[in-house]
């Protein structure tokens, strides 16, 4: 077998791809094809998706798949796919629809049916949860906001540099449907299934001290899947937090990643 040569980076909520921008240029540095798509509406800068959040408010997640699906049926081999948050359901969706050589979901949200709701999970996602109304709406964090769900562990001037450089809302509309899907499971659009024999080997990535998507999140995701021949594995990275890709140490994460989707890859 041909070893994958392409990396597709998922990106999360909150974010856009520039959230990457460290893991691009060091795959790239090692020889690899490196993509990291926006959803449809996110191909601009993170400052003008700030003033003008249109594109966050309409966006939904078929979209989002079919675009990434779309991207990768132009691909001549398999890729390895890369997601953070967010990015990591839609990496479970599309090994689940039979995409890709190998898969790691890092600080994975989580997909449908997974019911595990840690406390520090509910404080960070309260100021989009805490109103209906903003199932309609794009939802920003407060630097205070970010600093607590995305950079608990970070330097103050780290996490403030990162807040500036990267924070953009979130599709409240999103993230109200894939709250309710865990609790009213019936294939949302969060769906995978856990007994697919032909998913593509899945790693799970987790940040110790993650209070957006805890470990127990990751844990709980994992043991779902049943399929038997499948190779579903976790690792959990000691005193890292929910933006990991950025955070100070991030090399040895995405050189692990990138080890175990090659020795893994289908």
């Amino acid at each position: 077998m041909t070893a994958p040569d392409t990396i597709v980076l998922v990106h999360g909520f909150w974010v856009t791809p520039r959230s990457w921008e460290h893991w691009i240029t060091h795959y790239e540095s090692k020889g690899y094809r490196v993509l990291a798509p926006a959803y449809p509406g996110f191909e601009v800068e993170v400052e003008a998706l700030n003033a003008d959040p249109t594109p966050i408010e309409q966006v939904t997640v078929p979209q989002i798949i079919a675009s990434l699906e779309k991207l990768i049926d132009g691909l001549d081999t398999r890729p390895i796919i890369m997601g953070h948050s967010a990015g990591g359901v839609f990496t479970q969706i599309l090994l689940d629809h039979g995409y890709g050589a190998a898969g790691v979901a890092i600080n994975s949200a989580p997909t449908e049916g997974v019911k595990v709701i840690p406390l520090s999970q509910v404080k960070a996602t309260f100021p989009v949860l805490k109103n209906p109304a903003n199932r309609h709406k794009a939802v920003g964090f407060t630097f205070e906001q970010w600093q607590y769900a995305f950079t608990n562990t970070f330097p103050e001037d780290e996490a403030r540099a990162t807040y500036e450089r990267y924070h953009i809302p979130a599709s409240g509309n999103i993230f109200w449907g894939s709250a309710l899907a865990n609790i009213h499971p019936g294939k949302d659009d969060n769906y995978v299934d856990y007994h697919n024999a032909d998913r593509a080997p899945l790693l799970f990535i987790s940040g110790e001290l993650d209070h957006l998507m805890p470990p127990k999140i990751q844990q709980s995701n994992a043991k779902h899947y049943k399929a038997p021949d499948t190779v579903t594995e976790i690792k959990e990275y000691a005193g890292m937090a929910h933006l990991l890709p950025a955070q100070k140490g991030w090399e040895e994460v995405a050189d692990y990643a990138l080890t175990w989707a090659l020795n893994n890859a289908r």
